[in-house]
């Protein structure tokens, strides 16, 4: 039978497709337009569940169930490096308490998610000195769930650089195999873990799922046919190999020498260099795209370089290949504007890193034998949720 969600801040739907068919959602929230259209575009069940509703205006009432999971990818720009780092007080990631006043109510109803999932930057494990995180772990902990977060790279799925935070909150016994500690519970998420204190480090479990089989993709087998693409005229490129640094102007020129076909990332960034701010242009060619950003903020926009036969090219990055990037599928329905495809990519999750989670952790730890029958799926009584009165719902 299908497992049940809600999904918060649910933009594209990324986090429902990673979780795959084997599991039902319930109800979805974003009050994004861009995102609210993305979802409805690619999901059409959405007019019976979505909602484009702030979640500090939803209640307990809007949300059918009991589901067996709450996901939230919280909005991330307070946490980030590149932020305000304002904290969960602060700005958009306030939203946070939005959300977690929607699962004390359901609690209260008796209606409380066996598994709570928050994605995030990894920049939440030192938010405000680690305040932040500590006062994550203090709420769920004070509802009685085990706590931990795992840190994943979305380079172990898909080409892509792209670290994110899950901390998981489970209620219930832990089989031991899930819960001794591995590779995921990484330098930096056992100092956030060290700094607790009462409650939430009692409450704290180190979980340890089986590592991803491993990525089989580079950047270049995700990209459009050459001929496909628009590319920059020959001064626009000259221009970005003028802003490289002297170490990477090198790097550059041993490629060319080298002959073959070299295929990389390429980002403008601002650098402090001897007491002043310096644009430049900086590459890599690991096979791996750098992380996608949104075009919000004044975001760079990555591109694509190739060095082939001692000739440079570059481009920027196209949507579809930003969707591949983040592990959509083909057929996923982009908006058709250029800025609106890389805004809902860009501030999603990768879908295959979601499948993994769900494989390697959320599915065993319902599926346990601390699980109460039933309780993964819908209420009886549920099964046929009366419509809300939802704005575009």
């Amino acid at each position: 039978m299908s497992r049940h969600f809600l999904e918060f801040f649910a933009g594209g739907g990324m986090a429902r497709l990673g979780l795959g068919p084997g599991w039902s959602c319930l109800f979805a929230n974003d009050f994004d337009p861009v995102k609210g259209a993305a979802y409805r575009a690619n999901f059409p069940d959405a007019r019976e569940h979505f909602s484009d509703a702030d979640v500090w205006s939803l209640t307990a009432a809007d949300l059918p169930g009991p589901a067996a999971l709450a996901w939230a990818s919280s909005p991330c720009q307070d946490f980030s490096l590149a932020g305000g780092r304002a904290g969960l007080s602060g700005g958009r990631s306030s939203a946070f308490f939005g959300f977690w006043r929607l699962m004390e109510a359901l609690d209260d109803a008796g209606r409380a998610p066996r598994l709570i999932v928050v994605e995030n930057v990894v920049g939440l494990l030192t938010s405000r000195d680690g305040a932040d995180f500590a006062a994550l772990c203090a709420a769920l902990a004070g509802r009685g769930y085990r706590v931990g977060a795992i840190e994943a790279d979305a380079a172990d799925f898909t080409p892509q650089s792209r670290p994110r935070l899950f901390v998981i909150a489970f209620r219930g016994e832990a089989p031991a195999e899930l819960s001794g500690g591995g590779a995921f519970v990484t330098p930096a998420v056992a100092r956030a873990r060290d700094r607790l204190e009462g409650a939430a480090r009692a409450a704290w479990t180190d979980w340890s799922p089986q590592a991803p089989a491993g990525r089989n993709t580079r950047l270049a087998d995700l990209l459009e046919p050459d001929e496909a693409v628009a590319w920059n005229p020959p001064d626009l490129t000259r221009s970005l190999v003028g802003m490289m640094s002297p170490g990477q102007a090198a790097r550059l020129e041993a490629l060319r020498a080298a002959g073959c076909r070299h295929v990389g990332a390429l980002f403008r960034r601002t650098r402090r260099e001897e007491g002043r701010s310096v644009q430049r242009a900086e590459a890599r060619f690991d096979g791996l795209a750098g992380c996608l950003r949104t075009p919000r903020g004044g975001s760079s926009r990555q591109s694509v370089i190739v060095v082939e036969d001692g000739a440079v090219r570059t481009r920027l990055l196209a949507p579809r290949e930003a969707a591949r990037l983040m592990g959509l599928p083909e057929s996923y329905v982009l908006p058709p504007r250029v800025s609106a495809a890389l805004h809902v990519a860009g501030d999603g999750v990768c879908v295959p890193a979601v499948r993994w989670l769900a494989e390697a952790l959320l599915e065993p730890l319902l599926s346990g034998p601390s699980a109460p029958p039933g309780l993964e799926n819908l209420h009886p009584a549920c099964e046929n949720p009366p419509s809300q009165s939802r704005a575009g719902a």
